[in-house]
């Protein structure tokens, strides 16, 4: 089960990274932040984003170390680590899928894909990691 915690912590680590690039350099394109986001672009969004993103390239690149790290025999730091940015990944999710709910992005559920995206391959690690 360990090479399956790897593989979707990696997998929530590169969507991380991507969702950085989105934010933090694309965001005034309409592709990214109506077709991705599903906002109307607000150049006073363009500071938060840009914070943003860089949060989520720390969590990507924070969980790439951990996963290197368990691989290469570091089990309790790396393990540690990749439970600890997993579990803060999915709990992040959910709160993207509340904020959704209560209506504060104004998107009519189109939030909802992203707090799926931002949860669902942590969650597998997280699970396949109590296995």
């Amino acid at each position: 089960m360990t090479v399956v915690v790897w593989i979707f912590a990696l997998i929530a680590a590169a969507l991380h990274i991507v969702v950085f690039a989105c934010e933090a350099f694309l965001i005034e394109r309409p592709s990214v932040h109506e077709g991705v986001f599903g906002l109307p672009y607000v150049p006073a969004v363009r500071m938060w984003a840009f914070g943003v993103g860089f949060y989520n390239l720390f969590l990507g690149c924070g969980l790439i170390a951990a996963v290197i790290a368990w691989m290469s025999g570091n089990e309790t730091v790396g393990g540690t680590l990749v439970i600890y940015i997993c579990l803060f990944m999915v709990l992040s999710g959910s709160v993207l899928f509340i904020a959704d709910r209560l209506g504060f992005g104004g998107s009519g559920g189109k939030s909802i894909v992203g707090a799926f995206g931002q949860s669902l391959p942590p969650l597998v690690a997280l699970v396949a990691a109590l296995l």
